[in-house]
């Protein structure tokens, strides 16, 4: 019979994340810097100034993982192992590149917990880059090319009716926005567009609170953010360290409630709740026929690498490192791809049953904002306070790097289970295409 092995998060860090501007690469303060370049930055500095602290060297690295949404051209990375070269690792090291949409980043983490619990690997790192500035979403990106010819047209997957940009989206039942869009009107009357817009505020002013007091940069575990040498936003020549996550802003309701939709309504003729409802019951509900997903209750487009190092608890204990948390649990889940956002419901569901948990036990969440809608909705099936959730700022103002975001949720639950001496995290997020993902953690010395 097979034991499994203890595994535990002995270090977890990340650069900032820039905001991206696919159509104005000045405007991304990373802009001039590729997303591999990013994660290869990031990894110098962990070994050299985090890592080296703990005795962890390079060759001790068994598995190395990269999670990105659009492993496409300057974020190909031929089969993970192009970091690897740069970082100068252990040429024994296997590598591994993961593509499962915002997802990508924990698919790397979850291969590296069932190695180390097997028994297959005692140290793995595991991490995540997206670069959408240089290689943006959708069609602006000329490198994805879906075969429509082979398309089921009775698919979920094809919806036409709802594309925004081009066959992409319509090969992925229509594009984010909209699946955002579906769920709130399939849960109305639950939620309003004001709560989506408080949330959002919400995500916002604790971002910038965590920021004035240093959180992200210092504290537990030193910190999550490794300053990387950027540009000042419009002006490539001057030079600017960059040490925050530079979508965030202080933020009133009356602003946020006026900013236009980037959604159109479905009209969903019933609701999850049995409720009919239809075009003049949404334009009635909403008081407009507009959509309401706008930029202050959703996520930007982001620019970032992140990393985790999990590591055998026996062998940790050997060479005195401390662990950031123990990894009890893990989740995943496929929903409906119009409404991806459901998925972090069953995928945490997942993650508790395994864990012999209940939602009650769990003291802190990180959940996704890549919509406000998806992290409303998430806490109202699973019934979570709100005074557990992102309680240091949301993605709708740190930002969401696509692959490489489930990196920063689990390290940044981690690192709230011991500021706040927290017993039991959960990180999770909805996944593109309709996914979810979920990471349960225990902070050991609650």
């Amino acid at each position: 019979m097979v034991t499994l092995n203890d595994v535990w998060l002995v270090d977890y860090a990340r650069t900032a994340f820039s905001r991206s501007r696919p159509g104005q690469p000045e405007r991304d303060v990373f802009g001039e810097i590729r997303g591999d370049e990013l994660l290869v930055i990031l990894l110098k500095n962990m070994f050299k100034n985090r890592l080296a602290d703990k005795g962890i060297e390079k060759k001790d690295i068994d598995e190395f993982t990269v999670g990105c949404s659009f492993g496409v051209g300057e974020h190909w990375t031929y089969g993970g192992k192009l970091p690897t070269y740069f970082v100068d690792m252990d040429k024994r090291t296997s590598c591994v590149f993961l593509d499962k949409a915002c997802g990508s980043a924990a698919a790397g983490f979850n291969l590296g917990f069932l190695e180390i619990a097997a028994g297959y690997s005692k140290c793995v790192l595991s991490t995540g880059i997206e670069h959408l500035t240089r290689v943006p979403m959708g069609i602006m990106n000329a490198w994805i090319k879906p075969n429509l010819a082979i398309a089921n047209k009775e698919s979920p997957f094809y919806v036409p009716k709802y594309a925004r940009k081009g066959e992409y989206d319509v090969l992925i039942a229509t594009d984010m926005l909209s699946t955002a869009q579906k769920l709130f009107e399939e849960e109305i009357p639950k939620f309003t567009k004001e709560d989506m817009d408080k949330f959002g505020v919400r995500a916002h002013n604790l971002t910038i609170k965590s920021q004035e007091e240093k959180w992200f940069t210092s504290g537990v575990n030193g910190g999550e953010i490794i300053p990387v040498e950027g540009h000042v936003e419009g002006n490539v020549e001057e030079p600017m360290m960059i040490d925050r996550d530079m979508a965030a802003r202080k933020s009133k309701l009356e602003s946020v409630a006026k900013l236009r939709p980037v959604s159109k309504p479905h009209f969903v003729k019933k609701t999850a709740t049995g409720q009919e409802l239809g075009r003049k019951g949404y334009m009635e509900f909403v008081g407009s026929k507009e959509g309401v997903i706008t930029a202050g209750n959703a996520s930007p487009l982001n620019a970032g690498a992140t990393a985790c190092v999990l590591m055998d608890a026996k062998e940790a204990e050997k060479r005195s490192i401390e662990p950031l948390a123990k990894i009890i649990s893990i989740g995943f889940a496929g929903v409906d791809p119009t409404v991806m956002g459901r998925g972090p419901v069953p995928a945490s569901r997942m993650a508790l049953e395994h864990a012999g948990l209940t939602v009650e036990d769990i003291d802190f969440w990180e959940i996704n904002e890549a919509f406000c809608i998806v992290a409303l909705n998430c806490m109202d099936k699973l019934g979570i306070p709100e005074e557990k959730v992102n309680i240091k700022g949301g993605s709708t103002a740190i930002g969401h790097p696509l692959g490489a975001t489930m990196c920063r949720l689990i390290g940044t639950v981690a690192r709230i289970l011991k500021d706040k001496n927290g017993k039991y995290g959960i990180a999770n997020a909805c996944v593109g295409g309709g996914q979810g993902v979920a990471v349960l953690l225990e902070n050991l010395s609650a």
